[in-house]
């Protein structure tokens, strides 16, 4: 029985009752080995040498492959079809070698399947072949560039830019664009500028809009109708004339399908339409895939095989009728300039499989592959005809003409199943229908109205935004996109607000301290190239060593050039390249670097250990003046609490002021003196806004904790007070707190208005929880026995969220999947993946043994048979 290794259990599940028991099956649980993270692990010195180690979860998983090949001495690797696959293939057969458990007499192949479904695992069985080198030497080429640049370029960030978390090859470059885009919204001015409009109607009452395209014999352009006052001047021109229709010109035009899904597009159109970040498409879409709902999901290819094709004109002729199927194919041209990369575009497994018929439980996995199905459906269906019209309406005297655009569906095509989306929406003129209108004829106005318009900044990059911009400059490929865009958010370089990518301080910084020392390896030209070299290494037309020989010379150069760079030196450097965004010039000419506070300090950009910045002044300790990283706020500075507190009143002689301090916001009685080192304080709680505290507020936090009285059983003291964790009450002596029993409150205001006899009650059922620990909990969903090793399967509400738990193993239950839509299938592919990271087995259960005859059964039957002779 010769051993198959995939990549996913769920996959050798499937895999594995297509195959039948004439092989063994297993997952090596994705890469099997890895560059240890620490210096050495790539060596320049020694031709780029790389020192590989099986990971520790991956041991085990390895162990089992060595164990099935000493009874079944042939392997046949059927990892992803991709480089990251064809890697997995050559890690594994090279630990597996080292083991010694390769021979070298023993057969050894790979496959690729481009979908999960028996005729295309049965058609890759039949055709194997050997692992594909060229692309093996890309991914080499690619780990260690990743690794050359972050484990020299990181320890820099970190000893010049404190706070700063790393850099990467592809992530820096993406980094970049959305922090440049940030700046060019920064240093927009909006532009007024008006149009006008009329509301026009035909000698038979039917109404119309009409915009103003020509005035005084001259055609308007966008700004020439600067201000209110040109743009009334236009509409008397136009009231003061009659209007005749000039012009009736409808012309027919058609729109032809979008093709069929590919990575990026994929991570685009489930972005636009259901607000799914890449790295969640590409985990629902993984899910799909395993399930034999979908071919693979990573593949810069737009073409379809020709079954496929064949397959998706029989389910519009079934389901459209003929007037939608094109009289030939729609034939799409791969993208990807290597062809060894680009697969089958992403589409349904089986095209007459619509989404209802696929019964799929996950509403995320339901809604795309709805998606994928109409997007590749539409991909083969007619053009949609369109008649389009445009209208020109004019003066006599030929001084003002108004035009009026508009379009009419005259059949729908592809439209009837799928349209894309748009990455920001835009209102245009030709979606409008139009009246039958004629030439010649009067135009009667209704109404003329001009409108006031200003320019709009560039909108910042949503997740499909900056994938669509990364794939036009040639940066990264489509397996990395999800893994990028996820990166910068998870180093809190980039943060998500509604869709939206907004660049953090730090993100700001990095960026802008390797725009100046590292300006080349940050360039979107140059990281394009150096993909095209690499895939040139993948199309076996470069030696990936001299493509790293050519990167390592200059790079390591560029490395070294900063070793004598000291930290003020950088942090000056930056100030003076962000000048323009943190001091743009005052309107009075005075110095935008002057210190508001002390008069004479400097001001300039300071890093927090947190890796967040400030601005600050020179004359740090002694003036403590600080804002906000950015442009100067005149409204927020007023508001906001300068360093030494804002002044929010007096009580009984004390001063009341807020604070910000390094621990949060507090208020505070009296000043820090010789005689007082430790005024009374209070922290402001999470949710009030430190700003807007008033005098009152300010007081009712200081009287805290505040006694509410003995308890009535014991006499203990029983506070409310405000804690780390929100509010809560106290049984304890004095205010030191130490020992006693806490209990929640439920709101801030509950801290002073709680009463005794809710506080007793409170701290009762407090006691009562702590008795009941280690009572077994409830399942808020029984799913039945385990149909492979018995045993009840249930789900849990945990702390950390929904899980799935059986016998003594407990997985958790993914986002993307609600545990009320949870199936029994999938729980056990939890469990199992659980199961095999913790180097637990899920044993089947053995069908019960006969009972074997006993002495007394074996004498009565014998004199049975003597009593028949």
């Amino acid at each position: 029985m010769p051993v198959v290794v995939v990549e996913s259990p769920a996959k050798a599940k499937k895999i594995n009752g297509y195959l039948g028991s004439d092989y063994t099956v297993l997952a090596s649980y994705g890469h099997v080995r890895d560059l240890p993270p620490k210096d050495g692990s790539v060596l320049p010195d020694d031709d780029f040498e790389m020192k590989w180690e099986v990971t520790s979860d991956s041991k085990k998983h390895i162990k089992a492959i060595v164990d099935a090949l000493k009874d079944d001495p042939e392997l046949i690797l059927a990892t992803d079809p991709d480089r990251e696959g064809e890697a997995i293939s050559w890690h594994l057969t090279e630990a597996l070698t080292a083991r010694k458990a390769i021979k070298k007499d023993m057969p050894v192949s790979r496959v690729v399947f481009n979908a999960i479904t028996k005729a295309a695992v049965t058609d890759a069985m039949a055709n194997p072949r050997q692992v594909d080198v060229p692309l093996v030497d890309a991914y080499l080429a690619r780990r260690a560039l990743d690794y050359l640049v972050g484990f020299n370029l990181s320890p820099v960030l970190w000893r010049k830019l404190p706070g700063a978390k790393s850099a990467g090859r592809v992530q820096s470059v993406c980094l970049r664009l959305i922090v440049e885009r940030e700046m060019e919204i920064e240093a927009f001015r909006a532009r007024e500028y008006w149009s006008v409009k009329a509301q026009l109607q035909t000698p038979r009452g039917q109404a119309f809009e009409a915009r103003l395209t020509t005035l005084a014999g001259k055609k308007l352009d966008k700004f020439d109708l600067e201000n209110e006052t040109q743009a009334e001047m236009a509409v008397q021109a136009i009231n003061s004339r009659d209007l005749v229709v000039k012009s009736v010109e409808a012309k027919p035009a058609t729109r032809n399908p979008s093709p069929p899904f590919m990575t990026s597009t994929l991570q685009q159109e489930a972005s636009r339409k259901f607000g799914m970040g890449a790295r969640q498409t590409m985990s629902v879409a993984q899910r799909l895939y395993e399930a034999g709902l979908i071919t693979y999901m990573r593949t810069d290819g737009i073409d379809m095989a020709p079954e496929a094709v064949t397959s998706a004109r029989d389910a519009i002729k079934a389901k459209f009728g003929d007037s939608y199927l094109p009289d030939q194919p729609r034939i799409y041209k791969n993208k990807a300039k290597n062809a060894q990369e680009a697969h089958e575009c992403i589409r349904p497994t089986y095209m007459m499989v619509g989404t209802e018929d696929a019964k799929i439980a996950d509403s995320d996995q339901r809604k795309l592959y709805d998606l994928i199905y109409k997007r590749t459906m539409a991909s083969q269906m007619a053009a949609a005809r369109l008649e389009r019209t445009v209208v020109d309406i004019q003066s006599a005297d030929g001084q003002v003409i108004l035009r009026a655009n508009g379009q009419v569906m005259v059949f729908d095509g592809f439209i009837a199943i799928y349209e894309e989306g748009k990455d920001d929406s835009v209102v245009e003129d030709d979606d409008k229908r139009l009246p039958q209108i004629a030439e010649g004829e009067k135009a009667e106005k209704k109404s003329v109205d001009p409108e006031q318009h200003f320019t709009q900044p560039p909108p910042r990059y949503t997740e499909a935004t900056l994938v669509k911009r990364m794939e036009e400059l040639g940066i990264g490929r489509p397996s990395t996109y999800a893994s990028i865009v996820t990166t910068i958010q998870d180093r809190g370089y980039v943060e998500k607000d509604k869709n939206r990518l907004i660049p953090q301080d730090k993100g700001r910084l990095v960026t802008a301290f390797l725009t100046n020392y590292f300006r080349k390896y940050i360039g979107y030209d140059f990281t394009a190239d150096l993909e095209n070299q690499l895939d040139e290494v993948s199309a076996g037309d470069a030696d990936y060593k001299q493509v790293l020989g050519r990167f390592w010379r200059d790079f390591s150069a560029a490395i070294a050039e900063t070793a004598d760079l000291r930290i003020t030196e950088v942090l000056e450097k930056i100030n003076e390249v962000l000048e323009p965004h943190l001091f743009p010039p005052n309107e009075d000419g005075t110095d935008p670097r002057l210190c508001p506070n002390c008069g004479n300090g400097r001001l300039s950009m300071r890093t927090a250990r947190s890796g967040g910045a400030f601005i600050g002044c020179s004359n740090y300790p002694e003036c403590r003046y600080t804002r906000p990283f950015g442009p100067p706020d005149p409204e927020a500075e007023a508001s906001a609490i300068p360093p030494d507190g804002k002044m929010l009143g007096e009580d009984e002689g004390d001063e009341i002021r807020v604070f910000k301090g390094r621990f949060g916001p507090y208020v505070q009685r009296g000043q820090v003196t010789e005689d007082n080192k430790k005024p009374p304080r209070t922290g402001v709680p999470e949710g009030w806004n430190p700003e807007e505290i008033g005098l009152p507020e300010a007081l009712r936090l200081l009287e805290l904790p505040r006694l509410i009285g003995a308890h009535p059983e014991d006499g203990v003291n029983v506070w409310a007070n405000l804690g780390r964790y929100g509010p809560y009450i106290k049984h304890a002596e004095n205010t030191s707190f130490k020992g006693g029993t806490n209990a929640n409150l439920e709101t801030i205001e509950d801290v002073w208005t709680v009463g005794m006899n809710r506080a007793v009650q409170l701290l009762a059922e407090k006691k009562a929880s702590r008795s009941g620990r280690g009572r077994a909990a409830t399942p808020i969903r029984e799913l039945g026995e385990h149909p492979e090793a018995g045993g009840p399967v249930n789900i849990f509400d945990g702390k950390y969220g929904p899980y799935v738990k059986w016998e003594k193993i407990n997985a958790t239950i993914p986002d993307t999947i609600e545990p009320g839509d949870l199936t029994m299938a999938q729980a056990v592919d939890l469990i199992d993946e659980r199961a095999a990271k913790s180097g637990k087995k899920v044993t089947k259960k053995k069908p019960a043994a006969k009972k074997k005859a006993t002495a007394k059964a074996k004498a009565k039957a014998k004199a049975k048979a003597k009593a028949k002779k």
